[in-house]
């Protein structure tokens, strides 16, 4: 394992955001008081408590949630995409360097930006909400897998697209929609039967399930089930990349 070539990529992404670390954190900490400030303080007054929790509480999970997963497919892709753009992927692939290790580099250096920015969202929303959380290693757990999953989701996209406005469209149109009908900001046992069932195929149901049962110990699936569909998401992502590394695609054609 070429640890100086992984710690090489990784030291080079991470300053990328220290040189912007002041637009890093002001947007999530405005993003999450105005999320607070409408649903928390408007709409939450007016909403019962939900399985026992404040509904201003019960948003906090999938609030982080909801800016994990926008960050972590955003600093991934935009990280492997910009060498391919400047041509300097080409110094990467030619340098003594597995898939696996640019892999860890990237997706590492990505994942860990999605962390903090997480980890201030929850300081923030302390601010506004008494917080309780039932299970603080299970929330870290959550957090950093949820991160390397959809980081290694974002690092395909990276590759995928051919253009900027490109690096924009699955996050848009897919990430954010599915993030929005996840149960992020409600129950999904609060659906109809019909719609309950449609949420079932919504991948983010799961992420912000386990990850809220990690707060407050209530969930809309079980956690065994959370955790099975992370595997198989993170299982998925690592067998494509593979296959992206083995033939080339869009990387030495």
């Amino acid at each position: 394992m070429n640890y100086l070539g992984i710690a090489a990529i990784y030291r080079f992404e991470m300053s990328r955001t220290l040189r912007t670390i002041g637009q890093s954190i002001a947007s999530p900490v405005l993003s999450t008081m105005l999320y607070f400030v409408v649903f928390g303080s408007a709409i939450g007054g007016r909403i019962q408590a939900i399985n026992g929790v404040p509904y201003g509480a019960f948003i906090v999970p999938g609030l982080i949630m909801l800016t994990v997963l926008g960050q972590s497919v955003a600093n991934a892709s935009f990280g492997i995409y910009f060498p391919r753009f400047t041509g300097t992927i080409y110094e990467i692939l030619s340098a003594p360097l597995s898939f696996v290790e640019i892999v860890i580099g990237y997706v590492g250096a990505a994942a860990t930006k999605a962390v903090l920015i997480g980890v201030i969202v929850l300081a923030t929303a302390g601010f506004f909400v008494p917080l309780h959380i039932a299970h603080p290693l299970w929330v870290m757990f959550f957090l950093v897998m949820t991160s390397i999953t959809f980081s290694l989701l974002g690092f395909i996209i990276g590759i995928w697209a051919d253009g900027f406005e490109k690096l924009q469209l699955i996050p848009l149109l897919v990430i954010t929609p599915l993030t929005f009908l996840g149960g992020s900001f409600y129950s999904i046992n609060m659906l109809p039967p019909f719609w309950y069932k449609v949420s079932l195929f919504n991948p983010v149901v799961y992420l912000v399930s386990g990850f809220r049962w990690s707060f407050y110990e209530h969930s809309d699936v079980s956690v065994t089930t959370s955790l099975v569909m992370i595997a198989v998401f993170t299982v998925a992502a690592l067998v494509t990349i593979a296959r992206i590394f083995k033939t080339g695609y869009r990387i030495r054609k």
